[in-house]
Protein backbone atom coordinates (compact mmCIF):
# COMPACT_ATOMS: atom_id res chain seq x y z
CA UNK A 1 0.00 0.00 0.00
CA UNK A 2 1.61 3.42 -0.75
CA UNK A 3 0.09 6.90 -0.28
CA UNK A 4 1.14 9.77 -1.83
CA UNK A 5 0.22 13.76 -1.40
CA UNK A 6 -2.22 12.26 1.40
CA UNK A 7 -3.28 15.30 3.75
CA UNK A 8 -4.94 14.82 7.22
CA UNK A 9 -6.81 16.95 9.47
CA UNK A 10 -5.15 17.75 12.76
CA UNK A 11 -7.87 15.45 14.93
CA UNK A 12 -6.71 12.33 12.75
CA UNK A 13 -3.07 12.40 14.34
CA UNK A 14 -1.63 10.32 16.62
CA UNK A 15 -0.13 12.41 19.08
CA UNK A 16 1.55 15.88 18.33
CA UNK A 17 3.23 17.65 16.07
CA UNK A 18 6.70 16.24 15.67
CA UNK A 19 5.82 12.91 18.30
CA UNK A 20 5.51 10.16 15.15
CA UNK A 21 9.16 8.48 16.68
CA UNK A 22 7.65 8.61 19.91
CA UNK A 23 4.21 7.14 19.00
CA UNK A 24 5.93 4.49 17.21
CA UNK A 25 8.61 3.25 20.35
CA UNK A 26 5.64 2.87 22.32
CA UNK A 27 3.36 1.16 20.02
CA UNK A 28 6.65 -1.43 19.91
CA UNK A 29 6.86 -1.39 23.49
CA UNK A 30 2.89 -2.48 24.14
CA UNK A 31 3.78 -5.23 21.02
CA UNK A 32 6.91 -6.78 22.88
CA UNK A 33 5.09 -7.77 25.66
CA UNK A 34 2.23 -8.95 23.54
CA UNK A 35 5.55 -11.44 21.66
CA UNK A 36 6.77 -12.17 25.27
CA UNK A 37 3.41 -13.55 25.77
CA UNK A 38 3.33 -15.21 23.13
CA UNK A 39 6.32 -16.88 23.26
CA UNK A 40 5.73 -17.67 27.17
CA UNK A 41 2.62 -19.95 25.51
CA UNK A 42 4.91 -21.58 23.05
CA UNK A 43 7.10 -22.50 25.73
CA UNK A 44 4.53 -23.38 27.94
CA UNK A 45 3.16 -26.06 25.17
CA UNK A 46 6.50 -27.39 24.42
CA UNK A 47 6.97 -28.01 28.08
CA UNK A 48 4.13 -29.42 28.61
CA UNK A 49 4.48 -31.75 26.06
CA UNK A 50 7.85 -32.82 26.95
CA UNK A 51 6.41 -33.49 30.50
CA UNK A 52 3.50 -35.63 29.18
CA UNK A 53 5.93 -37.60 26.73
CA UNK A 54 8.88 -38.24 29.06
CA UNK A 55 6.28 -40.06 31.23
CA UNK A 56 5.34 -42.31 28.21
CA UNK A 57 8.46 -43.17 26.82
CA UNK A 58 10.65 -45.72 28.06
CA UNK A 59 14.01 -46.42 28.41
CA UNK A 60 15.74 -49.24 30.15
CA UNK A 61 12.59 -50.11 31.26
CA UNK A 62 11.41 -47.13 32.78
CA UNK A 63 9.94 -43.60 32.09
CA UNK A 64 12.61 -41.87 31.02
CA UNK A 65 11.01 -38.90 33.32
CA UNK A 66 12.75 -40.99 35.68
CA UNK A 67 16.16 -40.35 34.21
CA UNK A 68 18.11 -37.54 36.32
CA UNK A 69 19.11 -36.00 32.51
CA UNK A 70 15.36 -35.70 31.77
CA UNK A 71 14.60 -34.17 35.15
CA UNK A 72 17.51 -31.20 34.93
CA UNK A 73 15.96 -30.35 31.33
CA UNK A 74 12.56 -30.09 32.73
CA UNK A 75 13.66 -28.13 35.90
CA UNK A 76 15.97 -25.82 33.99
CA UNK A 77 12.78 -25.34 31.31
CA UNK A 78 10.30 -24.98 34.39
CA UNK A 79 12.22 -22.44 36.12
CA UNK A 80 12.77 -20.24 32.75
CA UNK A 81 8.89 -20.37 31.72
CA UNK A 82 8.61 -18.87 35.33
CA UNK A 83 11.31 -16.09 35.42
CA UNK A 84 10.24 -15.41 31.70
CA UNK A 85 6.03 -14.81 32.95
CA UNK A 86 7.51 -12.55 35.72
CA UNK A 87 9.11 -10.49 33.60
CA UNK A 88 6.38 -10.45 31.26
CA UNK A 89 3.95 -9.72 34.31
CA UNK A 90 5.54 -6.61 35.79
CA UNK A 91 6.36 -4.89 31.93
CA UNK A 92 2.44 -5.41 31.71
CA UNK A 93 1.69 -3.51 35.11
CA UNK A 94 3.95 -0.52 34.36
CA UNK A 95 2.01 -0.61 31.45
CA UNK A 96 -1.62 -1.09 32.62
CA UNK A 97 0.07 1.98 35.04
CA UNK A 98 0.72 4.54 32.02
CA UNK A 99 4.65 4.33 33.15
CA UNK A 100 7.23 4.06 31.00
CA UNK A 101 8.00 0.56 30.46
CA UNK A 102 10.53 0.41 27.22
CA UNK A 103 13.06 -1.25 29.15
CA UNK A 104 10.94 -4.02 31.15
CA UNK A 105 9.46 -4.86 27.84
CA UNK A 106 12.71 -5.27 25.83
CA UNK A 107 13.46 -7.47 29.02
CA UNK A 108 10.32 -9.63 28.74
CA UNK A 109 10.55 -10.07 25.24
CA UNK A 110 13.92 -11.00 24.62
CA UNK A 111 13.97 -13.78 27.77
CA UNK A 112 10.48 -15.21 26.98
CA UNK A 113 11.13 -15.35 23.21
CA UNK A 114 15.06 -16.72 23.91
CA UNK A 115 13.51 -18.57 26.47
CA UNK A 116 10.84 -20.31 23.79
CA UNK A 117 14.33 -21.05 22.03
CA UNK A 118 15.37 -22.63 24.41
CA UNK A 119 12.76 -24.59 25.65
CA UNK A 120 11.72 -25.71 22.42
CA UNK A 121 14.99 -27.33 22.01
CA UNK A 122 15.54 -29.29 25.22
CA UNK A 123 11.63 -30.51 23.93
CA UNK A 124 12.80 -31.91 20.80
CA UNK A 125 16.02 -33.18 22.56
CA UNK A 126 13.34 -35.61 25.36
CA UNK A 127 11.55 -36.30 22.31
CA UNK A 128 14.73 -37.51 20.75
CA UNK A 129 14.42 -38.45 16.87
CA UNK A 130 10.49 -38.01 17.20
CA UNK A 131 11.41 -34.63 18.04
CA UNK A 132 11.76 -33.63 14.50
CA UNK A 133 8.96 -35.76 13.32
CA UNK A 134 5.98 -33.42 11.95
CA UNK A 135 3.71 -36.33 13.73
CA UNK A 136 4.63 -34.76 17.11
CA UNK A 137 4.09 -30.97 17.91
CA UNK A 138 7.74 -30.25 19.34
CA UNK A 139 9.07 -29.21 16.15
CA UNK A 140 6.48 -26.88 15.35
CA UNK A 141 6.95 -25.26 18.60
CA UNK A 142 10.32 -25.01 17.65
CA UNK A 143 10.17 -22.81 14.86
CA UNK A 144 7.13 -21.01 15.96
CA UNK A 145 9.39 -19.95 18.54
CA UNK A 146 12.41 -18.92 16.80
CA UNK A 147 10.26 -16.53 15.13
CA UNK A 148 9.46 -14.34 18.44
CA UNK A 149 13.16 -13.89 18.57
CA UNK A 150 12.46 -12.13 15.38
CA UNK A 151 9.91 -9.83 14.68
CA UNK A 152 9.17 -6.55 16.73
CA UNK A 153 12.74 -6.12 17.32
CA UNK A 154 15.60 -8.89 17.22
CA UNK A 155 17.05 -10.07 19.96
CA UNK A 156 19.89 -7.29 19.38
CA UNK A 157 17.66 -4.76 18.95
CA UNK A 158 16.36 -5.51 22.69
CA UNK A 159 20.03 -5.64 24.12
CA UNK A 160 20.52 -2.40 22.44
CA UNK A 161 17.49 -0.87 24.02
CA UNK A 162 18.05 -2.11 27.39
CA UNK A 163 21.38 -0.87 27.77
CA UNK A 164 20.41 2.33 26.40
CA UNK A 165 18.22 2.88 29.46
CA UNK A 166 20.54 1.22 31.81
CA UNK A 167 23.29 3.72 30.74
CA UNK A 168 20.72 6.49 31.09
CA UNK A 169 20.58 6.14 35.05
Amino acid sequence: MFFENVELSDDHRLGGVGDGFKVAMNTLDGGRIGIASQALGIARAAFEKAVEYSKERKSFGVPIAQHQAIQFMLADMATEIDAARLLIWRAALLKDRGVRHSSESAQAKLFASETATRVAHKAIQIFGGYGYSQEYPVERHYRDARITEIYEGTSEIQRIVIAANALKG
